[in-house]
Protein backbone atom coordinates (compact mmCIF):
# COMPACT_ATOMS: atom_id res chain seq x y z
CA UNK A 1 0.00 0.00 0.00
CA UNK A 2 2.94 2.29 0.92
CA UNK A 3 4.11 2.27 -3.02
CA UNK A 4 0.65 2.40 -4.27
CA UNK A 5 0.82 5.92 -2.34
CA UNK A 6 4.44 6.75 -3.31
CA UNK A 7 3.59 6.19 -6.47
CA UNK A 8 0.53 7.94 -6.50
CA UNK A 9 2.13 11.03 -4.85
CA UNK A 10 4.71 11.02 -7.81
CA UNK A 11 2.58 11.51 -10.24
CA UNK A 12 0.48 13.99 -8.77
CA UNK A 13 3.73 15.68 -7.26
CA UNK A 14 5.26 15.97 -10.01
CA UNK A 15 2.25 17.05 -12.30
CA UNK A 16 1.67 19.96 -9.47
CA UNK A 17 5.27 20.66 -9.87
CA UNK A 18 5.05 21.20 -13.68
CA UNK A 19 1.88 23.33 -13.33
CA UNK A 20 3.43 25.52 -10.53
CA UNK A 21 6.87 26.04 -12.77
CA UNK A 22 4.90 27.20 -15.74
CA UNK A 23 2.41 29.29 -13.63
CA UNK A 24 5.82 30.69 -11.59
CA UNK A 25 7.07 31.39 -15.35
CA UNK A 26 4.10 33.40 -16.57
CA UNK A 27 4.07 35.42 -13.31
CA UNK A 28 7.38 36.68 -13.67
CA UNK A 29 6.93 36.93 -17.75
CA UNK A 30 4.09 39.05 -16.30
CA UNK A 31 1.71 37.34 -19.22
CA UNK A 32 -0.97 39.55 -19.32
CA UNK A 33 -3.64 36.82 -17.90
CA UNK A 34 -1.60 36.24 -15.05
CA UNK A 35 -1.58 40.09 -14.26
CA UNK A 36 -5.28 40.81 -14.83
CA UNK A 37 -5.61 37.81 -12.66
CA UNK A 38 -3.65 39.46 -10.21
CA UNK A 39 -4.85 43.20 -10.94
CA UNK A 40 -8.72 41.58 -10.17
CA UNK A 41 -8.28 40.58 -6.52
CA UNK A 42 -5.68 43.25 -5.74
CA UNK A 43 -2.38 41.71 -5.64
CA UNK A 44 0.09 44.85 -5.36
CA UNK A 45 2.24 44.60 -8.97
CA UNK A 46 5.28 44.84 -6.64
CA UNK A 47 4.05 41.56 -5.47
CA UNK A 48 3.97 39.12 -8.47
CA UNK A 49 7.92 38.03 -8.22
CA UNK A 50 7.75 36.90 -4.80
CA UNK A 51 4.24 34.60 -5.50
CA UNK A 52 6.38 33.87 -8.34
CA UNK A 53 9.33 32.56 -5.95
CA UNK A 54 7.02 31.12 -3.97
CA UNK A 55 5.58 28.92 -6.85
CA UNK A 56 8.73 27.77 -7.86
CA UNK A 57 9.68 27.01 -4.76
CA UNK A 58 6.65 24.72 -4.02
CA UNK A 59 7.70 23.08 -7.22
CA UNK A 60 10.89 22.27 -6.42
CA UNK A 61 9.71 21.00 -2.75
CA UNK A 62 7.19 18.56 -4.26
CA UNK A 63 9.92 17.32 -6.39
CA UNK A 64 12.33 16.72 -3.68
CA UNK A 65 10.34 15.63 -1.15
CA UNK A 66 10.21 12.45 -3.88
CA UNK A 67 13.55 11.63 -1.89
CA UNK A 68 12.95 13.65 1.43
CA UNK A 69 9.30 13.12 2.61
CA UNK A 70 9.74 15.71 5.11
CA UNK A 71 10.01 17.99 2.47
CA UNK A 72 7.55 17.33 0.15
CA UNK A 73 5.36 17.57 3.10
CA UNK A 74 6.24 20.72 3.66
CA UNK A 75 6.04 22.00 0.53
CA UNK A 76 2.43 20.55 -0.24
CA UNK A 77 1.51 22.61 3.07
CA UNK A 78 2.72 25.20 1.37
CA UNK A 79 1.54 25.04 -1.95
CA UNK A 80 -2.34 24.18 -0.02
CA UNK A 81 -1.95 27.09 2.28
CA UNK A 82 -0.64 29.49 -1.23
CA UNK A 83 -3.74 27.92 -3.42
CA UNK A 84 -6.27 28.78 0.22
CA UNK A 85 -4.78 31.90 -0.24
CA UNK A 86 -5.53 32.66 -3.54
CA UNK A 87 -9.02 31.52 -3.22
CA UNK A 88 -10.03 33.83 -0.23
CA UNK A 89 -8.17 36.54 -2.24
CA UNK A 90 -11.25 35.93 -5.01
CA UNK A 91 -13.78 36.09 -2.84
CA UNK A 92 -12.95 38.82 -0.86
CA UNK A 93 -13.43 40.96 -3.89
CA UNK A 94 -16.08 38.63 -4.56
CA UNK A 95 -14.79 37.59 -7.97
CA UNK A 96 -16.03 33.97 -8.56
CA UNK A 97 -13.38 33.32 -11.37
CA UNK A 98 -11.84 31.09 -8.83
CA UNK A 99 -11.79 27.52 -10.50
CA UNK A 100 -8.07 27.16 -11.34
CA UNK A 101 -7.00 28.01 -7.55
CA UNK A 102 -9.40 26.02 -6.00
CA UNK A 103 -8.42 22.63 -8.26
CA UNK A 104 -4.83 23.55 -7.74
CA UNK A 105 -5.47 24.19 -3.85
CA UNK A 106 -7.38 20.43 -3.89
CA UNK A 107 -4.23 18.95 -6.09
CA UNK A 108 -1.97 20.17 -3.48
CA UNK A 109 -3.90 18.67 -0.71
CA UNK A 110 -3.75 15.58 -2.51
CA UNK A 111 -0.38 15.86 -2.80
CA UNK A 112 0.07 16.43 1.27
CA UNK A 113 -2.24 13.20 1.74
CA UNK A 114 -0.53 11.23 -0.05
CA UNK A 115 2.65 12.12 0.94
CA UNK A 116 2.09 11.88 4.37
CA UNK A 117 0.22 8.01 3.84
CA UNK A 118 3.26 6.90 1.69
Amino acid sequence: MELFMFIAYAVVGCLLALALTASAAFTLQRNDQIVASMQKVRVPDSWLPRLATLKAAGAIGLVAGLWIAPLGVAAAIGVTLYFVGAVASHLRVKDYELAPAAVLAAVAAAALVLRVLA
